[in-house]
């Protein structure tokens, strides 16, 4: 299990300086302090402004009741031992400002529900959190073909602007954990943010603003993240996008 798939690049120093990389095959109770130790470093915070830090629960807690605890205190459960919730406080050191913002929409969505039952808004701030994909790009008329499905003329068409125009941050942590020992049918789902910059720390407040307006999982277009370049080196073949069990083209209603 290693973390030199591209999609941990922006989080290398993060790895090192928390040692994950020597944690193998699963991390220990000892991450949680080196966690504890960098959201000190980093003066990492929630929503309300409390200061982030991670704990063991008692036990396991609800969605609602999960989401409301850390809005309420700072405090996020962890289960050390676990890759799962291990990255999950990755992302939070790294992009403090998205998970808070995140967390905070959670808090309100459940303000503003009267049952027991998840809203769409709720389902697409967990998909986000669990399979979110920033589509950072200079130009629009890019992501338009991720939401199209036009895998292939995005990604070995015009190859080169996807290196050269676009960026890919992942920032759902179960998306980070597959991504741990990849294959080919991995799917994200996507965040686009129209930026001049590609540069994540740059364009984060930009993700903050984009959640304003998403209220329906239906919004966040899938990506089959090992088809973008240089993810797997067996994209560098045509023949790769054409395997539509995972290149899935877009349904076509009748009339």
């Amino acid at each position: 299990m290693k973390f030199d798939h591209p999609a941990f690049a922006p989080y290398r120093p993060l790895i090192d300086a928390l040692g994950l990389v020597r944690a193998q095959p699963a991390p220990g109770p000892d991450c949680l302090d080196a966690l504890n130790v960098q959201a000190i470093r980093l003066d990492t915070r929630n929503a309300r402004g409390l200061p982030l830090r991670f704990f063991v629960p008692d036990g396991r807690l609800s969605a609602r009741d999960y989401e409301t605890h850390i809005l309420q205190t700072g405090q996020v459960p962890t289960r050390a031992e676990t890759w799962h919730d291990v990255l999950n406080a990755l992302v939070w050191l790294r992009f403090p400002r998205f998970k808070a913002a995140l967390n905070a929409a959670h808090g309100s969505a459940i303000a503003g529900e009267t049952g027991p039952t998840r809203g769409r808004r709720r389902d697409a701030l967990t998909v986000l959190d669990e399979s979110g994909v920033w589509v950072i790009s200079r130009d629009p008329s890019w992501p338009a073909l991720l939401a199209e499905r036009a895998w292939r003329p995005l990604f070995w068409d015009h190859r080169h602007a996807v290196e050269t125009t676009m960026r890919f941050v992942v920032v759902g942590h179960a998306l980070l954990e597959k991504l741990l020992a990849p294959y080919p049918g991995i799917t994200g789902k996507c965040l686009t943010l129209i930026a001049a910059s590609l540069d994540s720390d740059g364009v984060e407040g930009l993700s903050v603003h984009a959640l304003a307006g998403i209220d329906s999982p239906r919004q966040l277009a899938p990506l089959p993240v090992q088809g973008i370049p240089g993810w797997d080196p067996a994209n560098a073949s045509a023949a790769y996008y054409a395997n539509q069990d995972i290149f899935r083209p877009a349904r076509r209603i009748s009339s």
